[in-house]
């Protein structure tokens, strides 16, 4: 339940988990540290290429992947594919953080299994809420899954 959604009178309950970052912009990684860094029971991890990525959700089993599109080694698209099987099998989360509006590989990535997509700059309420859902099991709103500029 979003804090939005909350019970008057009633906080919504502190978020827990182990979120992985895959991006090799460091003015991003930073500002998404900051926002991960309101929640004090989340784990945060960074992964600056996709296979540094890939290999980190295999070794520390994140509950939540934040994945941008254009990394300096392999495409969001290829790291979505490498773990299709922990998302299926274990349930991975696997959101795609990109400046790119919609495009043919975010399309594939959503076919392949990531939860949702969030267009860079971020939005604070989207992503709060995003977190949430990803980090308690929430199934994402179909109208909320693509964004719209």
């Amino acid at each position: 339940m979003s804090a939005a959604n909350a019970e008057p009178g009633r906080a919504a309950a502190p978020l827990r988990g182990k979120v992985l970052y895959i991006e090799d912009d460091e003015t991003n990684v930073v500002l998404v540290r900051a926002l991960l860094a309101r929640h004090p029971g989340i784990e945060v991890l960074h992964a600056a290429t996709g296979r540094d990525g890939i290999a980190m959700v295999r070794y520390e089993r994140p509950d939540f992947v934040l994945l941008d599109m254009n990394l300096p080694d392999i495409s969001g698209l290829e790291v979505v594919r490498e773990l299709n099987i922990d998302i299926t099998a274990r349930g991975l989360k696997v959101n795609i953080l990109t400046g790119d509006a919609l495009s043919m590989d975010i399309l594939k990535a959503m076919s392949l299994g990531a939860y949702e997509y969030w267009l860079k700059p971020l939005d604070l309420k989207l992503f709060e809420d995003g977190l949430r859902r990803a980090l308690t099991g929430r199934k994402p709103d179909p109208k909320r899954s693509f964004p719209r500029r």
